[in-house]
């Protein structure tokens, strides 16, 4: 796992590289490599996990006309270099980078088919002044990028093109519509005008000042129904445990997160099956004032115990001293996500003793694992109650209910799902997703007609991908509700807290309920094997039931997140008024305070849970304190 950035440019370039690339230190800590020339600069630091004497960024081709920096792992880099090597391919490396850059030599822009794993690359083609960049299919591994001044940059993270002073920082207020409407930032936004991601299963190549972008890989949803529920259960059993055995090919020490949910556990079961030795195994816990109910580490130890891990739980207490800080600075922009809490914990005590890491990530998106999953599947049922009683009785009823004092998401859920159920299935879905109710949504920017404009701009981001041809079925299916986490949530939410947190410490974390083999098959399960009835995870919770305590695989799904309902009331309070003060607010003259106020009085009185809408608010005040204001 590395950081990689770059520069290129149709006119003589004159650049501090080695700058610009040392502010991704913290991805790769172990060593550094640059490229230069007249029209081009490539740097990477490197945090090395395979060929640790070997594989020196940049790696050049046998007669120097093309170089390659790469962040990630190819787990089929093996069997390439054997396919390389009898096209007359040489090697000078014994790593996977190489494999890459000749694999460009001989398919060119179709490499990429040829890769399995999670990566971000650059190849630069110095005779054609040619570059070409990649990021993975998922969206496992962040890529950026900027035009600018008759440059083109990309780069690991943004604050590797921040490094030029004289970078613009205009905020895009797309961006900011979407941020506060879901908490984080979809592709290929940012919160730069300037700056861009690039979209997994995706591809830039630059020439001459211009570049194109193109998509080579997507998800198909297309069912095969003729099967029976052994076939799925062996097959997706099969590609997972051999997903596992790739993702532990390491030459440093390896070990996996286990939170108590069936996703870790079965990660970590199927790895003790693969190993010789025990699995290194890391769950935190959480103290102060909490409740009680998100504290999964006794599941954890019963896995633990079962399959004789080399076991570590600790117990976190927020304290925001320092922490806000170290999240935005790891994201560069607002990112409102709570789990990057534990996320950071669980980073950091596992990187005390291992350098890589694999995760449950995936699971929930695959397997149909979240609550509103449940609640979209429902909606059918609702709507067939007389519009009368839903709208005269039912909602009003509900929107009156207090939210439970211990933190519960119980009643919000609630809430939200009477709110949207009524809705078409698509805006249904988005009104699950979204944190803003109708009238925060309309009221919290201070020039709420200038705003008005982006919502459905905003919108139209996730439709695209819930109405999409690649999934089969009416718009009531749930596979469109699945597609459209996959293209969104997952990349730009899940699996960025899970870089940022891990490349944070130099942790390399590893996911294989991501393998795209592994996906594709799963995308052809029919989606009411996935969820049978209403019990969600039905066929992963059949499949694993051998292999995972009944406990673990019964107990209700509390999820990887922190107690913020409870810290914002309790913890956080102090910081929290602090904060979000009328002052501070005018700092950036964006938001309505009048609108502000009425959100944490709803959260404090427990009318309303708005836990990340206010997480949310604190994480954009840090963002431009720190960014904006005082750049």
């Amino acid at each position: 796992m590395c950081g990689i950035f770059g520069v290129v440019s149709s006119k003589s370039l004159q650049l501090d590289i080695e700058t610009y690339t040392h502010k991704l230190s913290h991805r790769g800590p172990d060593d550094y490599g640059f490229h230069r020339d007249e029209c081009a600069g490539l740097g990477h630091r490197r945090l090395s996990i395979i060929d640790l004497a070997g594989s020196k960024q940049p790696i050049y081709n046998e007669d120097q006309s093309k170089c390659i920096i790469f962040n990630g792992e190819i787990y089929n880099f093996q069997e390439l270099r054997k396919t390389l090597l009898s096209s007359g391919h040489r090697f000078s490396t014994n790593g996977d980078t190489e494999t890459i850059l000749h694999a460009y030599e001989e398919w060119d822009s179709k490499c990429v088919d040829h890769l399995r794993g999670m990566f971000a690359f650059a190849i630069w083609d110095l005779n054609k002044k040619t570059l070409f960049i990649a990021r993975d299919r998922l969206g496992i591994k962040p890529l950026f990028y900027a035009q600018y001044q008759g440059r083109f940059y990309f780069a690991s993270e943004m604050k590797a093109i921040l490094a030029d002073p004289s970078f613009p920082r205009k905020i895009d207020e797309l961006a900011l519509t979407s941020f506060f409407s879901y908490s984080y930032i979809p592709a290929p936004l940012t919160i730069y005008a300037d700056i861009r991601k690039l979209e997994p299963g995706h591809t830039i190549t630059w020439q001459n000042g211009n570049f194109r972008k193109d998509k080579f890989w997507d998800l198909q949803f297309y069912p095969e129904r003729r099967k029976s529920e052994s076939y799925y259960t062996d097959t997706f059993m099969g590609l997972l445990q051999e997903a596992v055995n790739l993702r532990m090919i390491s030459d440093v020490p390896l070990g996996a997160f286990l939170s108590g949910g069936i996703d870790s556990s079965a990660i970590v079961a199927l790895m003790s099956k693969a190993s010789t030795s025990p699995v290194n195994t890391f769950c935190i816990g959480f103290g102060g004032n909490t409740g009680g109910y998100l504290d999964e580490r006794g599941y954890a130890r019963q896995v633990a115990e079962r399959y004789h891990t080399a076991h570590k739980d600790y117990e976190v207490a927020m304290n925001p001293d320092g922490l806000m800080e170290k999240i935005v600075r790891a994201f560069d922009e607002p990112f409102a996500d709570d789990s990057t809490i534990p996320s950071y914990f669980v980073c950091k005590i596992a990187r005390e003793n291992v350098t890589v890491a694999l995760s449950g990530l995936g699971g929930d998106e695959v397997f149909a694992g979240y609550e509103r999953y449940l609640g979209f599947k429902l909606r059918g049922v609702y709507n067939k109650v007389p519009a009368l009683i839903r709208r005269k009785i039912i909602a009003q009823i509900v929107a009156r209910l207090p939210e439970r004092a211990d933190g519960h998401y119980t009643i919000n859920h609630m809430k939200r799902f009477v709110r949207s159920s009524e809705l078409s299935a698509d805006r249904c879905y988005l009104g699950y997703l979204s944190i803003l109710k109708d009238d925060l949504r309309r009221d919290l920017f201070a020039d709420r007609r200038r705003f008005s404009g982006y919502h459905n701009s905003c919108d139209d981001i996730f439709l695209k991908y819930f109405n999409s041809d690649n999934v089969e079925g009416d718009s009531n299916s749930l596979d469109r509700a699945l597609y459209c986490d996959l293209k969104t949530y997952l990349p730009e939410d899940i699996l960025a807290v899970t870089d940022r947190m891990s490349m944070h410490h130099s942790l390399e974390v590893r996911v294989p309920f991501i393998d795209h083999k592994f996906l594709e098959f799963c995308a052809t399960i029919p989606v009411d094997v996935r969820m049978k009835g209403f019990q969600k995870k039905y066929l992963l919770k059949k499949a694993t039931r051998p292999l995972l305590p009944k406990e673990v695989i019964d107990h209700r799904k509390q999820g990887f997140i922190g107690p913020m309902t409870q810290w914002l009331k309790h913890d956080l309070k102090p910081y929290v008024l602090d904060t979000l003060t009328e002052k501070n607010l005018g700092k950036h003259g964006l938001l309505d305070f009048g609108t502000v106020n009425k959100i944490l009085d709803e959260h404090f009185s427990g009318k309303e849970i708005h836990d990340t809408l206010i997480w949310s608010l604190l994480i954009f005040q840090k963002w431009f304190d720190m960014y904006i204001e005082n750049q």
